[in-house]
């Protein structure tokens, strides 16, 4: 069965920071609601998601309010995760497919400590409490991630006997983000270029740029632009640029430049790249190779790219019924031809025969 996850994510970004949008609100596909309980160390509690100052070492428990108004109980799996950025240069804080950084020191799941399950009664409310412990060692910048909170699933066997003709099941979520951070030390944001590939973004051919993010802080108003050539040469094959993307803290992600439905060429490229945020500049220059085995293999799977040996068949076709036409009519023609001579040949003989018998004819009269 084909899942569709779709998380309601209660976050808006803003210049220079995140923002979280977290209201009691229940969403038309949820059948809870959720409210964080904004605890005295929040750094600014104007807030909605959870941005605390704790001290190295310490436990501190956070929670959050569930409320259930439908008729039924109502189970929610709650789940921590570290924040990523995404290939559309967006944070992510629920659940992702995203690989965590191997700069990231911390893993938020190994800090936060939460039931895997919660059972809401119809009707009621509960707290859902967070156990959140801050290594021992101080560190600068900051900690960041979310807490998934989705409603309990039936098993595939119940929602197969139940509903036969579904094969697209949705899944919605809460997402509450999570900043831990034990000081206010600045931390000045490194990007790197890492590596640089062919891959596929939807089935099209695009080249991968890995962005990553070594530091413990948000780079904002992230912008990029990048060209591609062949190595050795100035003429620009490929070109993209973007704005007001973001990375989370210690973390990467594939910038996609698109080949615009172009095949893919086996050689050696060379990408030059420039990345912008506020007073921060960082540009790149790296050389690449497309093997021929890669090349074929994306091109075949790229939708945007027909095969051409299928319009040489159709041409080879075109031309065969063609020739086959060609033949048809001169074979027509010649036999028409055999025809009327066949029968101009008959006439004639004909007119001889009549000839020679007027002629007798005429020579028994006279004698």
């Amino acid at each position: 069965m084909k899942k569709l996850i779709k998380i309601l994510s209660i976050i808006t970004l803003t210049f220079s920071f995140i923002g979280f949008y977290a209201k009691t609100a229940q969403g038309a596909e949820l059948n809870f609601a959720v409210e964080p309980v904004i605890p005295d160390n929040q750094i600014d509690k104007t807030k909605t998601y959870f941005d605390l100052k704790m001290t190295p070492g310490k436990n501190q428990l956070v929670e959050i309010n569930l409320r259930n108004d439908t008729e039924k109980e109502v189970i929610v799996e709650p789940k921590v995760t570290s924040a990523t950025t995404n290939l559309n240069g967006v944070v992510e804080y629920g659940l992702t497919k995203e690989k965590q950084d191997s700069t990231l020191n911390y893993q938020l799941s190994d800090l936060v400590e939460v039931d895997k399950s919660i059972k809401i009664p119809a009707k009621s409310s509960v707290v859902l409490p967070l156990a959140v412990t801050m290594p021992e060692e101080e560190f600068d910048g900051i900690l960041a991630g979310g807490i998934t909170l989705q409603e309990k699933q039936e098993t595939k066997e119940n929602a197969a006997s139940d509903d036969k003709g579904l094969s697209i099941q949705n899944n919605y979520a809460y997402v509450v983000a999570m900043v831990l951070s034990v000081n206010d030390k600045a931390v000045d944001p490194l990007l790197k270029l890492n590596k640089v590939e062919a891959g596929q973004v939807n089935a099209r051919n695009v080249i991968n740029a890995t962005i990553q993010n070594t530091t413990p802080v948000y780079v904002n108003q992230l912008s990029v632009q990048s060209k591609i050539t062949y190595k050795g040469n100035t003429k620009t094959l490929y070109r993209s640029s973007k704005e007001a993307m973001q990375m989370a803290p210690n973390s990467h992600f594939a910038y996609p430049i698109s080949l615009e439905g172009k095949k893919l060429e086996a050689g050696e490229y060379t990408l030059e790249m420039t990345a912008k945020s506020k007073d921060n500049v960082w540009k790149w220059k790296k050389d690449f190779t497309i093997s021929a085995e890669v090349a074929k293999e994306l091109n075949t799977k790229d939708v945007q790219i027909k095969d051409p040996s299928y319009w040489l068949y159709i041409l080879i076709g075109v031309i065969l019924l063609a020739i086959a036409l060609l033949i048809f009519i001169l074979y027509r023609r010649r036999k028409k031809q055999k025809e009327e001579a066949e029968r101009r040949k008959k006439m004639a003989q004909k007119r001889k025969k009549r000839q020679a018998m007027e002629t007798r004819k005429r020579k028994n009269k006279n004698e």
